[in-house]
């Protein structure tokens, strides 16, 4: 696999350090998970199935378990002798953390020069917001994202994804993937820096006119993705179920339209979002409220108009492309998981059905840094492992 010989020390907790750690062990990184005490918080969010929550599944396969106490002079000790012969390391702890631990970059990098260490965090490792806790809400919140889906003071929704955490953790990947390209040609490895904030904000570009142009805050219902386009919208069906139209390009335009018996309206739809497309939108509103959405899925299966029905999750589960393109799989134990979407046609990913429990690879992996079974023993009873 395209990772093949890459090691990793993951350090990081929760969702975007462990969502990109998995994502290289699925294309044959070895990640190794330095945990301590009870270990991945996430081994304790929601249900399990075969002894393993689903959220630590889709997190953490692949991985292997090393438990270490990095309060102990010894840890720090057994963690700088294995980023010797390390190729990553992710980290999620507060800014200045892993520094006075004695485990951060510059001490890294005095032994592997070729090191590649991203550092994970809400704001950042700069800046007077740089030591602030948060989470994937706070970035959202901070950032002026969360508001684009609010109606007003008291009715603010939360956010249905973690939008923040994904997407540090994919450009955190990305980040790495350039550092370990350019570490082919220069020999030397590099720090990253990556937050929340700054992730969030480099996707924004789609709704930043009225603030970058009139230093004003944009008015959503004149904006194509939240409301003002009638071919990109939500609507509501006979049964009390949804679906949307996802694709206003004048071809599904006309295709619906014509199809509805209402060409006069295509001309609204040329014409800027919002109070122009009211009209259509209204029609459009009775239209759907005229059959179920069994009915319209089949009305639609013989047009070209983007669209889709709002399914629920467990609805959205089941269905057969999800398994034909392998997002969702089956592992050894029979349990589905999401697969890697990261899908290559040669070397492809192989996601593993290894699930750790906490440092139950320990002993291996110190064996590699010249500890033995005996030294093992006392390291538990020290409190190191």
């Amino acid at each position: 696999m395209k990772l093949d010989g890459v090691r990793v020390l993951d350090l990081s907790r929760f969702l975007p350090g462990p969502y990109m750690g998995m994502l290289l062990a699925d294309h044959g990184a070895e990640v190794i998970k330095i945990e301590h005490g009870s270990g991945e918080p996430t081994r304790y969010f929601g249900p399990e199935v075969e002894g393993f929550t689903t959220y630590f599944r889709n997190t953490q396969r692949g991985k292997l378990s090393v438990k270490l106490n990095l309060k102990e002079d010894e840890g720090v000790h057994i963690f700088l002798k294995l980023a010797e012969q390390t190729d990553i390391i992710i980290d999620s702890f507060r800014p200045g953390v892993v520094d006075r631990l004695g485990i951060g970059y510059e001490a890294v990098a005095k032994r592997n020069p070729g090191i590649i260490f991203c550092s994970l965090s809400a704001f950042g490792q700069t800046g007077e917001m740089s030591t602030r806790p948060s989470h994937d809400l706070g970035a959202q919140a901070i950032t002026g994202v969360l508001s684009l889906g609010s109606r007003g003071a008291d009715d603010t929704a939360l956010p249905a994804s973690p939008t923040a955490d994904v997407a540090l953790g994919s450009l955190a990947l990305v980040g790495i993937m350039m550092a370990l390209y350019r570490r082919e040609t220069s020999g030397r490895g590099d720090y990253l820096d990556m937050s929340m904030t700054d992730s969030l904000m480099s996707w924004t570009p789609h709704i930043l006119s009225e603030v970058i142009a009139n230093n004003a805050a944009p008015n959503l219902s004149c904006e194509r993705l939240y409301g003002g386009a009638a071919f990109y919208n939500i609507y509501e069906t006979s049964d009390g179920r949804r679906l949307v139209l996802s694709g206003s390009e004048m071809t599904f335009v006309v295709n619906l339209l014509n199809a509805l018996k209402r060409p006069d309206l295509i001309p609204l739809c040329e014409k800027p979002w919002g109070e122009a497309q009211k009209p259509v939108k209204e029609f459009l509103r009775r239209t759907f409220l005229t059959r179920t959405l069994s009915e319209w899925s089949e009305w639609f299966s013989e047009r070209s108009v983007c669209w889709a029905p709002v399914l629920e999750l467990d609805e959205a589960w089941e269905q057969k492309f999800l398994r034909e393109r392998g997002i969702i799989s089956k592992g050894k134990d029979g349990v589905e998981r999401v697969g890697t979407p990261v899908r290559f046609l040669n070397e492809p990913g192989a996601p593993s059905d290894k699930l750790p429990t906490v440092g139950e690879d320990t002993q291996q992996v110190l064996g590699q840094v010249g500890y033995y079974p005996s030294d093992y023993d006392r390291l538990i009873e020290e409190g190191v492992c």
